[in-house]
């Protein structure tokens, strides 16, 4: 039988690997948006991550019409409140600065913060429009603190990971394995939520 196909609607190489880590698995085919020549033109001006992980998800499903998934995250930080969330990677040098240039202007931002005062949190809601283009939605959130400098090599479409440590961990984001960092990041909970949904469906989204 042949496999369904699911769309994971985002151009960002490194947050597509990390949500392949959690769905691996599941009987879809799954796609990129490049794999389809899709549009990924998407004005991402939503007041909360809900809205933008929305209007990605439609955004996509409207072009291929199967499963699609879409996520949007961003960082709080009580240092800089209101600075960033919702804006994230289009805060500070802008979406279109490189990951390095990006993450050296953020930590520059945050170089005469104290160590006590350096919290923050991850967010990150992913939508699930299904094949009935019914949306669905999960939601994610990790507490940590923003390290001094880089700790670990950037990796793609993902520069907060070197400098972001988990709660409970000696280790940023980027210096854990993918399995560690599934089972504690907020995209790694937002995803496995979305997954547990797809398997708990009784038959319609998986044959």
């Amino acid at each position: 039988m042949e496999k369904k196909k699911f769309l994971i609607g985002t151009g960002n190489n490194g947050k597509f690997g990390e949500i392949m880590e959690v769905l691996r698995g599941l009987p879809y085919d799954f796609l990129r948006p490049a794999d389809l020549g899709l549009d990924c033109d998407v004005e991402e001006n939503g007041q909360t991550h809900e809205d933008n992980a929305y209007k990605k998800a439609r955004h996509f499903f409207n072009q291929c019409g199967f499963l699609t998934l879409a996520e949007d995250s961003g960082i709080f930080v009580d240092a800089l409140a209101g600075e960033l969330g919702v804006k994230t990677r289009r805060w500070g040098a802008g979406e279109k600065a490189t990951d390095l240039e990006w993450v050296e202007y953020f930590l520059d931002a945050m170089k005469d913060v104290p160590q006590d005062l350096r919290t923050a949190r991850f967010v990150c809601c992913a939508a699930l429009i299904d094949d009935k283009g019914e949306a669905h939605f999960f939601n994610g959130q990790t507490e940590g603190v923003i390290t001094d400098g880089l700790q670990a090599q950037i990796k793609e479409g993902l520069p907060l990971s070197s400098c972001f440590k988990p709660a409970g961990f000696e280790k940023v984001y980027a210096a854990l394995t993918s399995e560690e960092k599934n089972s504690i990041s907020h995209r790694g909970k937002a995803i496995k939520a979305a997954r547990d949904f797809l398997e708990s469906c009784p038959g319609r989204l998986l044959t």
